[in-house]
């Protein structure tokens, strides 16, 4: 089985975030990246895969070269091979067909993406790679066992969850609960320096141009002044919460 899985370059949570260019562009400046946890989670998925039936491990990411560092994580995490689309991500759509032209070279079985990125929260790229290949999707996976051609999956719905069945090959959306946290991995030495003499290829995109244009970014309003009321004093709250919260 060829397992392909998507991983996002996104700033650490811990990062301070700022824009340039009249709020039209994000500040790299003094930014630490990560892979995007729910890539993470479908990373270390497709490992328990590879370790239990062999299956063989690509990473790809659509980035410049500033990204190699979060695809060489991934190869010291245990991945096989990495592919980088040399193309700054612009939108869900070029980002989905940089990664389609890299499929139709290879023959892939599982699509494992996020469902989301933490940065821009789209949602959108592992829908679009099942649209443009004409693959089953599964979206919000919590769980995901593969037995031969035939894959049983998991995902949260409103309400509950749902338990669904698919022939390969398939996309599915990761998430929190496709793996525990506590099974997440931390790259040990070795892993590191394995990751130094495995493969990682540049490819050049096939895409021009963009679909979606950014116009501006606008950080949410500073919280507030926090006001403390006296337990004993239960009608100034009342009246807080009526006249100023407006929530009673």
């Amino acid at each position: 089985m060829k397992i392909l899985v998507c991983i996002s370059h996104v700033p650490d949570t811990t990062s301070k975030i700022n824009f340039v260019e009249n709020d039209t562009q994000f500040d790299t400046q003094g930014v630490q990246y990560i892979i995007n946890p729910n890539d993470e989670f479908g990373l270390t998925r497709a490992m328990w895969f590879k370790e239990k039936s062999g299956a063989s491990v690509d990473v790809i990411s659509v980035g410049t070269a500033e990204t190699e560092a979060t695809l060489r994580k991934a190869l010291a995490i245990g991945a096989d091979n990495a592919i980088r689309v040399n193309a700054t991500a612009r939108d869900a759509q070029q980002v989905a067909k940089e990664i389609v032209a890299v499929m139709q070279e290879n023959s892939y079985d599982l699509v494992i993406a996020g469902r989301e990125s933490i940065d821009y929260n789209g949602g959108m790229v592992p829908g679009m790679i099942a649209a443009l290949t004409g693959m089953n999707y599964l979206n919000n996976c919590i769980g995901l066992e593969i037995e031969g051609n035939q894959a049983t999956a998991i995902r949260e719905m409103d309400g509950g969850k749902e338990t669904i069945t698919s022939p390969l090959p398939l996309v599915i959306g990761a998430q929190k609960g496709l793996v525990e946290e506590s099974d997440l991995r931390i790259p040990n030495m070795r892993g590191i320096m394995m990751a130094r003499k495995k493969p990682l290829t540049v490819v050049e995109p096939t895409q021009e141009g963009q679909q979606v244009q950014t116009v501006s970014f606008e950080k949410p309003a500073p919280k507030g002044a926090v006001k403390l009321v006296d337990p004993e004093n239960i009608d100034e709250l009342i009246s807080l919460l009526h006249n100023e919260a407006k929530v009673i």
